[in-house]
């Protein structure tokens, strides 16, 4: 019997991982021997949160919002006071058109 969602969340890993290079971790967590990340990967390590609602996602929306109207990539940077870190969140085909 197929548990809901199985195969969406596979889906996604695999079409992430087609776009990023890299290869679907069957086995990801302590049972890989490759790496405990969701993609194999020669450089990055990738984590993929396959979820119904995303929280701060709704900021992202806005945002793309925006940049659109000004033909602009939209970026949103989280940065957590005290830290000294910050994280981007940009959509993945904007990513890769950055970088090739």
């Amino acid at each position: 019997m197929k548990r809901k969602g199985w195969d969406t969340w596979k889906s996604v890993e695999r079409r992430i991982c087609r776009q990023l290079g890299g290869q679907r971790n069957p086995l990801s967590g302590a049972n890989s021997r490759h790496t405990s990340g969701d993609i194999i990967h020669d450089s990055l390590y990738v984590e993929i949160k396959h979820r119904k609602k995303i929280p701060f996602y709704k900021t992202f929306k806005e945002t793309v919002k925006e940049a659109k109207k000004e033909k602009k990539i939209p970026m949103v940077v989280f940065h957590e006071k005290g830290s000294h870190d910050s994280i981007v969140m940009i959509k993945l085909k904007d990513l890769k058109e950055m970088i090739e």
